[in-house]
């Protein structure tokens, strides 16, 4: 285990299927435990700054998902909601959590439903960002996501190429947010060139023709959930629709759910204080509660 440079301690565990995870963790070993999962095109460190937030009291769990980040990448191409869940099995189990707190983003939120549903033993609380069901299917955001895999370039001539592409691709998100997002998704190649720090071409063909006996239908884990769970969507979300949040809520007595105002889909850099007061407020709550 190592500390990185912005105090979180950093090491690797190893998949069933024999991919090594990058895992970061912030705040004490001993406090209460939230582990968070990253969307499609994200990274462990983007809870970065709520993690530190949640100290000393939370002790925060991420990892750069599969294909992602500094994690292996899947030769296989098993970039779907199964691995997902199979890999939150695999490091809650190395780590030996007993009940923990969930947080989920878009990608990550679709894994934590279905995690949280089929181990409702394991979930004291459950926040979900941004993701519910037919969002990735049906929404405006779902074809925005298909359109920009489709259209990225591969690599960038220079940093500034890739810094003008992020602004034009996220034109509401903070500069700082921007050149954060771009520091942990790209590297540089031999030949100064710029390339995505992600299996681009096999998480898009698993988004783009995606194998439909993996696909999976949400409504029947929403209403399987047993814990307290937050549901946060992002007032100008072009991804997860107003109505389908009202119908969370409405399936399972345990969802509320909240609007963050003036945030789009990637809410936590939209909206980064908003979204540390609900988390915080929320994951204060009793087990039971």
């Amino acid at each position: 285990m190592t500390k990185t440079d912005d105090g979180s301690r950093e090491y690797r565990i190893r998949s069933r299927d024999g991919l090594s995870l990058r895992v970061l963790e912030w705040g004490p070993p001993e406090a209460a435990p939230v582990v968070m999962l990253h969307g499609i095109r994200g990274y462990a460190l983007t809870f970065a700054p709520l993690a530190q937030a949640l100290a000393p009291r939370h002790r925060t769990i991420a990892w750069d998902q599969r294909g992602r980040g500094a994690s292996d990448w899947d030769p296989a191409c098993n970039y779907y909601n199964d691995s997902y869940v199979r890999d939150i099995e695999d490091v809650v189990d190395h780590l030996g959590l007993g009940r923990f707190d969930l947080l989920g983003h878009s990608m990550g939120g679709i894994a934590a439903y279905v995690y949280a549903a089929t181990h409702a033993d394991r979930i004291r609380r459950l926040v979900i960002e941004d993701a519910g069901p037919g969002a990735s299917q049906d929404s405006a955001g779902s074809v925005r996501i298909r359109q920009e895999l489709l259209s990225a370039p591969r690599s960038f001539e220079s940093w500034d190429a890739a810094v003008e592409f992020m602004r034009k691709l996220r034109p509401s998100v903070t500069d700082a947010a921007r050149l954060d997002r771009l520091r942990n998704m790209l590297k540089q190649h031999p030949d100064g060139t710029w390339g995505w720090q992600y299996d681009h071409d096999g998480i898009a063909k698993a988004r783009l023709d995606p194998d439909p006996s993996r696909t999976v239908d949400l409504w029947p884990h929403v209403e399987a959930l047993r814990a307290p769970t937050l549901v946060l969507r992002g007032g100008r979300s072009d991804y997860f629709k107003r109505e389908t949040a009202q119908a969370v809520a409405a399936r399972n007595k345990l969802v509320r759910w909240e609007e963050v105002a003036d945030a789009g889909h990637y809410i936590h850099d939209d909206q980064p204080d908003a979204v540390r007061r609900l988390v915080q407020e929320f994951l204060a709550g009793s087990d039971d509660a």
